[in-house]
């Protein structure tokens, strides 16, 4: 059959379109989800987020794991946190928030000097040269991430599988005075903290593909 005669059926377009509806109801009915004008900044003793979470499903493990701290996945994309609200849910996880807002709104979501771990799994590397600024290892987004942070041992933890995103990361790590304390370009063959190895949806997907996952952890500087 020649391409002409292919026909398309308008209604797979309409059901996933619904589905993408659904995923956003399933977001604005659950009670750990919030639109950024609906929630209220919170101070914790151990206050780690995830920026750009998408699934957060990484997060619902590290909030699983460690009872005592409080975490907050936040991303721009509420059909994407539903996933991970949901899982929390079944798991009764109550240290655990899912927050739909900006990187650069971080501070609105957040106390200046109340978060001790920042974690950026998986960030979009933005390759093209004229998109740097958006990449969110960019000096202002670095400089936000300070403010965040609480006075003493507050980390930034990255993991990704783009080497070109790393190696450029680490140059404006060591250029904005972020100490790096813990570095390995092979997390999953490296003896670093089992949490760090928990795994992302697309970190799955990545080690099935035979790639690497570089790691850092950097200290802001006091």
């Amino acid at each position: 059959m020649s391409e002409l005669n292919v026909t398309v059926n308008p209604d797979d377009f309409i059901i996933a379109r619904k589905r993408k509806k659904y995923r956003f109801a399933q977001f604005q009915n659950a009670d750990n989800c919030f639109e950024l004008a609906d929630w209220k900044p919170i101070r914790a003793k151990h206050l780690v987020v995830e920026v750009g979470a998408g699934t957060a499903l990484f997060l619902v493990e590290l909030a699983r794991r460690h009872p005592e701290q409080t975490f907050i996945a936040l991303d721009v994309k509420a059909d994407r946190l539903q996933k991970g609200a949901r899982q929390a849910l079944e798991l009764g996880l109550t240290n655990i928030f899912f927050v739909r807002a900006r990187a650069d709104q971080l501070l609105e979501v957040v106390k200046e000097q109340s978060v001790r771990d920042i974690w950026l799994t998986f960030s979009d590397p933005f390759p093209k040269k004229s998109d740097a600024k958006r990449r969110l290892t960019y000096s202002k987004f670095l400089e936000l991430y300070k403010t965040a942070h609480v006075a003493e041992n507050a980390q930034l933890l990255i993991k990704t599988d783009s080497h070109a995103l790393f190696d450029w990361s680490l140059e404006r790590l060591v250029s904005t005075g972020w100490n790096v304390t813990q570095l390995t370009y092979d997390l999953h063959e490296s003896d670093f903290l089992d949490d760090y190895k928990i795994m992302t949806t697309y970190e799955r997907k990545w080690i099935t593909e035979g790639k690497t996952i570089y790691f850092v952890l950097a200290e802001s500087a006091t």
